[in-house]
């Protein structure tokens, strides 16, 4: 019998990567190398960072798995075949003052966006969601005010 809390994340980590190359698929591939994702097997999951999930660097997280090893993730990406197109994918990350509470994390993909813009959209829409299910007032135009307050956020995001 598999038990629910083996498929809770206790750590979690941000990484990024950018692949480059005419196909598609082998794009993705450059990207998870870039990463360092390549080696494992993942499985998209939604937004939600779990309770008592502790964020820690990309070194870490990765001593923990190993090759082959089913991970489960939240990614961002987006690609073109337009020469010079600026395209970005960001994740943004809320987590809440409480820690016994669930956080948010969110996928942004975006044409035209630079890094910092994307990163930056990324955090208040995870920070919104946040906010909605604290009942805390968030404005996007007025970073780091309410819901910042009720947790914290961040964000990674690649542009190029």
């Amino acid at each position: 019998m598999i038990e629910s809390r083996m498929f809770v994340p206790t750590k979690a980590f941000l990484t990024k990567g950018v692949g480059r190359h005419k196909e598609k698929l082998t794009s993705f591939e450059m990207a998870l190398r870039d990463a360092h994702l390549a080696n494992f097997n993942l499985v998209r999951v939604s937004s939600i960072f779990p309770p008592h999930c502790e964020l820690v660097d990309r070194e870490e997280g990765l001593s923990m798995l190993q090759p082959g090893q089913v991970v489960f993730a939240v990614i961002a990406e987006s690609s073109t075949n337009e020469p010079s197109r600026l395209v970005a994918a960001s994740i943004g990350v809320a987590m809440p003052a409480d820690p016994s509470h669930h956080g948010y994390i969110s996928e942004h993909h975006s044409y035209g966006q630079n890094e910092v813009t994307s990163g930056e959209y990324a955090e208040d829409l995870a920070a919104s969601m946040l906010a909605t299910v604290l009942g805390v007032p968030f404005d996007p135009e007025k970073a780091g005010t309410s819901a910042a307050s009720s947790g914290s956020s961040r964000a990674t995001s690649s542009a190029r």
